[in-house]
Formats: structure tokens, sequence, C-alpha cells
């Protein structure tokens, strides 16, 4: 939609930034009610906000009056809902599952996400081309409405809301406290922020490339990113469960952002679409790669009594980084073209790898950490 409206290829890479500053914003707030209230009742909210946003946009287009800064605003909005709804997620995941069962259970959550990237733009692709993107968005709501309808409201397991709420800002200070003074936490942090801020060129000079560079439309443009969630959901269920008996959690990460470094090098010298879907694949095997291990390092390493504000926490500076890194990216796109820019970052995430060889050779990680997600010093307790 945005392709349509403007001829500038910076506000595509906008879309990025725009998605990724409500979680820089909110998910903190959204992290302390997380752990203060049901998670199911946050996750019915949300989803109840996010079909009303994206029936707006729906009217909006139909009376033909979406410019830029709408869809921008827009895109916005819908970024506040999953901000409000991510924490809660976060935090219901490990409560329904056992410990041994939390890798399991990551993969698990990936590929139903990844079968819905495979079946959503393919389908979004084919109605952009029949019947506009109007109706998209309509039907983006309704799909809101019937999450909103399926969501179980469970009991909550967490600490009680009076005591949460009657500190409320104390709550996500002492977080913030616990999650410098933890070491390993804090690197885990540290490595994250890092790799989304290398990560964020996928959903913000991907378009560009696309739509722009190969003119591509809707329906293509559907297809190349339907190949990353085929590539991501064949690597979750035939090749992460076996990398992960053989070999430690750095050298995962390594592996991945080596791989994806490879993948940037090849974007910037395709050509033609057909080329883009192999590595559109391969960036959505290693995406999931990389993402599912350090979800899994972050989890094990959260004390259960703030776990709700600590998975805020990692959203927060990831979400945050990905914002200021999109904008980056997408001026020097704009500046110095888009094909150097992927060559640079490409560059960034090998020297990224290569910090951390080192490390590669130690034992999982998160098994070297996994006590620490039974206590929270009480000089931390909200």
């Amino acid at each position: 939609m945005m392709n349509s409206i403007s001829p500038s290829g910076f506000f595509i890479s906008l879309i990025a930034s725009l998605s990724s500053l409500p979680f820089f914003i909110f998910t903190l707030p959204a992290g302390a009610f997380a752990d203060a209230f049901n998670e199911g009742r946050i996750l019915r909210f949300a989803n109840l906000c996010l079909a009303g946003c994206a029936g707006t946009l729906a009217l909006l287009g139909w009376a033909g009056m979406l410019d830029p800064i709408l869809l921008l605003a827009g895109v916005f909005l819908l970024g506040v809902g999953f901000a409000v709804n991510a924490p809660a997620w976060a935090s219901l995941v490990p409560q329904i599952v056992t410990d041994l069962e939390l890798p399991e259970a990551s993969t698990l959550t990936g590929v139903q996400l990844n079968i819905s990237g495979v079946l959503g733009p393919a389908l979004a692709g084919i109605l952009l081309a029949k019947v506009g993107a109007p109706l998209v968005f309509g039907l983006n709501a309704a799909g809101f409405l019937l999450v909103f309808a399926a969501t179980p409201v469970l009991p909550k397991t967490g600490l009680g809301a009076r005591q949460t709420l009657t500190a409320f800002t104390r709550s996500i200070s002492s977080a913030i406290r616990y999650a410098k003074q933890a070491k390993n936490l804090r690197s885990i942090l540290l490595r994250n922020v890092v790799f989304s801020s290398l990560i964020v060129i996928i959903p913000a000079l991907t378009p560009v490339l696309l739509l722009k560079e190969l003119r591509l439309d809707g329906s293509s443009l559907g297809l190349v990113f339907a190949s990353m969630g085929i590539g991501s959901v064949v690597s979750a269920i035939f090749v992460i469960p076996w990398l992960r008996s053989r070999l430690s959690t750095n050298a995962l990460m390594i592996i991945a952002q080596v791989s994806l470094a490879g993948i940037y090098v090849i974007m910037a010298i395709v050509r033609h679409c057909i080329y883009c879907l192999v590595p559109m694949a391969m960036a959505g095997a290693s995406w999931t790669l990389a993402a599912s291990e350090l979800w899994v390092l972050a989890q094990r390493a959260m004390p259960n009594a703030a776990r709700g504000r600590i998975s805020a926490l990692m959203i927060v500076l990831s979400q945050g980084i990905m914002t200021l890194s999109a904008i980056v990216w997408g001026l020097s796109a704009e500046i110095i073209g888009i094909r150097p820019t992927l060559l640079a970052v490409a560059f960034l995430f090998f020297i990224a790898s290569l910090a951390w060889i080192p490390f590669s050779g130690n034992p999982r990680l998160s098994l070297a950490i996994a006590d620490k997600s039974e206590s929270f010093p009480r000089s931390f307790t909200a």
C-alpha cells in the first residue's frame, strides 16, 4: 500500500521503525501488567484493540483517505497492540510447560508463527492483486477478532495484582536493576541488542529492494516472504532439533549470524526475484535458529517473580535498537544505495559473529544459567 501511494523507498523502510517504536515505549509497562494481571485477559484486550485499528485502516482505504502519514500512524497503533500482547505471551508460555520442554515449546511457537508467515503473505499477495489492500485490512481485523474469541483466560500464577500495582514504577526499576547486576542475563541482553540492530535489515530494506529495485508487485512480494516462512518451518522441524543435539548455543548463534551475513551479500547482488526465493528461505531458517536460542537462554535466566517485566525489558531493548537501526539503514539506502548498505551490514554481521567464537566451545550456556530462574532477590522485589 505504501509503495502505491509514496514514491520514496524511505517511507517503506519507516514501516519497520514505526512497528518497533511502540515496543520501546509501551512494553515495560505492559510487562508489569503481565506480572499483575491475568495474561489471558491482557491477550484478549490487545487483540480487540488490534482488530479496531485494522478495521479503521480498512475503512480509510475504502474511503480513499489513506496517505503515507495516516498509514504510518496505523502501523504505529498496530505496534502498540503487539507491544501490550508480547510480554503477556512471553510470560505465559513458561508457565504451561516444564523447563525441559522449554526449547521444544520455543520451537513449536516459532513453527506456528512461521506457518502463518507462509500462509499470510501468500494469501495477502493473491488478495492484493484481486481485491485491493482495504479488504486485506478488513480480513486482518476479522482475524484479530477470531484470536480474541479463542484466547482462554487461565488462572494467574504470578504475583498478586495488589502487591505489584502498589509499586508499579518500582517493579519496573527493580527488574532493570536486577538485569544490570545479573552477569549472565546482562550478556544475553547485550547479545540480543547487537543481533536486533543487524537483523532489522530484513523487514526494513527487503521490501525496498523488492518493490523499488526489482519492481515486484504485491503478489510477487508475498511469494518472496512466504519463502522465508517456508525456510523457517523446515528448519524448525528438521534442522534445529538436530543441531541442538550436537552443538552449543554459542556455536548455533555463530552459524546463524554467519549465514545471515552471506544471505545479505546474495541479496546485494541478485537482479531477479526468482533468485530471492532461496536466500529468503535461508534467512527465515537462520533468523528462527538465532531467535529461538536467544529466547530460551533469556527465559532460563529470568526469575519467575519478574518474568513478565524482564521479558518486556528484553523486548524493549530489541525493538528500540530495531527502531533506530531501521531509520539508519533506510537513510543509508537513500544516500549510498541499498546494495552497498546490504554489503556493509553483512560485514558487521560477520564481525559480530567472530566476537563470539571464543565462547563457541563452552557447554550449553542455557544449562549453566538454569538456576537463575528460581530466585529473585528480596531487595529487587517490588
